[in-house]
């Protein structure tokens, strides 16, 4: 797994109605019960714009180490990027404040070619930039995939990178209230880490996760 991420954003969104689909989770973009938000959509209210804490992983070549095209509007291509590499990972930063509201408060875009190529990493948020929290994830993907694998992405959730390029995956902090050294109405830094999905990476109920 590499992931390669361009951009974060902030939105208020209200919650969707889920429609199930092969797998427990949401369907892809375009179909119903899909939690994917466009690249263009009007919520959209801000857009990281800073970057700190980037740690390539394994074979990234330096042509895709460049952290600054994480910043601003995503573009939905697979060129406009950064990669992590397998296990990498690169902390974003707001001017202005994420803050949990009613229904989605972010969103993180990755540039999947399709909606089975999807290559996953673990979403973490700091409100001083030191003590990071993450979100729950949760993948049934039962068996390895290969390289040029697919994986359901109606069997996985709460990963920086569910949905095809041009379309984001949404996250509520809801999912965070109550924890001590988390201020939910002042998220600052978002954190992707890369996942490794050959199994020995695991998701919040200890499954083994995998990815291309």
């Amino acid at each position: 797994m590499n992931t390669a991420i361009k951009s974060f954003v902030l939105v208020m969104i209200g919650n969707l109605n889920l429609v199930a689909a092969a797998g427990p989770y949401a369907p892809a973009a375009g179909q119903v019960g899909s939690t994917a938000i466009s690249r263009d959509d009007p919520n959209i209210i801000a857009w990281a714009d800073n970057w700190c804490d980037y740690i390539a992983g394994a074979y990234v070549d330096t042509q895709w180490q460049t952290p600054e095209k994480a910043l601003g509007a995503a573009e939905g291509t697979s060129y406009d990027i950064v990669c992590l590499g397998r296990g990498g990972q690169i902390t974003l930063t707001f001017s202005t404040p994420i803050a949990n509201g009613p229904g989605w408060d972010f969103v993180t875009f990755e540039n999947s070619v399709n909606d089975t190529f999807l290559e996953l990493g673990y979403v973490e948020v700091s409100s001083n930039g030191v003590n990071f929290f993450r979100f729950d994830s949760y993948s049934q993907t039962a068996d390895v995939v290969g390289p040029y694998g697919m994986v359901d992405p109606t069997d996985v959730s709460g990963y920086c990178s569910k949905y095809r390029q041009g379309f984001g995956s949404p996250f509520d902090l809801d999912e965070l209230v109550g924890i001590e050294e988390l201020d939910v109405s002042e998220v600052t830094h978002i954190r992707i880490v890369d996942i490794v999905g050959d199994g020995t990476y695991t998701d919040t109920d200890g499954y083994p996760i995998y990815d291309p």
